[in-house]
C-alpha cells in the first residue's frame, strides 16, 4: 500500500476530532459559571431539563440527555445530596423510577439564567453559523 492509502488515517482527515476538541472547549469554558453554582455539566444540562418539565422518570432523561442509567445513577444521587432533585419510585408502576425538581433545584435556576449569553459570547461563530452549527449536530445525532 502506499503512503497515500493511510491518509484516511490522518487526524486532520477526521470528522470526529474537531467535534471532540470542540466539546471539550466549550465544556471547559463553562466551568467558570457552573462552579458558582457547585454543578458539573452534566448535572448542569440535567437541571435544565429539570427546570423544563419538573418531574420526569430516569429513563426518559437519559433520552433526553443521550446518556446511559450507569451514568445517570452517580448524577442523580449527587443532585439529590445537594439537595435540587427528589428520587422516588412510581406509584403506577413501581419499576418506574421519577426524579423531580426540588424548591432548591428551582431556586438555582435563577442564578443559572445568565449562563447561555455569557457562553455564546465566547464562541467565534455569528448567530447564522451557531443556528447551522446546532442543525447539523442534531442531525448527526439522529
Amino acid at each position: 500500500m502506499t503512503e497515500k492509502n493511510y491518509d484516511v488515517l490522518k487526524l486532520e482527515n477526521q470528522l470526529c476530532f474537531p467535534l471532540y476538541a470542540c466539546s471539550r472547549q466549550i465544556i471547559r469554558k463553562y466551568h467558570k459559571y457552573l462552579d458558582a453554582l457547585n454543578l458539573t455539566y452534566t448535572q448542569y444540562i440535567a437541571m435544565m431539563v429539570f427546570w423544563e418539565v419538573k418531574t420526569i422518570n430516569v429513563k426518559e432523561l437519559g433520552k433526553r440527555l443521550y446518556l446511559d442509567s450507569g451514568t445517570l445513577t452517580p448524577l442523580l444521587k449527587a443532585l439529590e445530596e445537594k439537595g435540587y432533585v427528589r428520587r422516588q419510585r412510581s406509584k403506577e408502576d413501581e419499576r418506574v423510577l421519577l426524579v423531580e425538581i426540588t424548591e432548591a433545584g428551582e431556586a438555582l435556576k435563577e442564578q443559572a439564567v445568565s449562563i447561555p449569553a455569557k457562553m455564546n459570547g465566547c464562541m467565534n461563530l455569528t448567530p447564522e453559523e451557531a443556528m447551522t452549527l446546532y442543525h447539523l449536530l442534531y442531525k448527526a445525532l439522529s
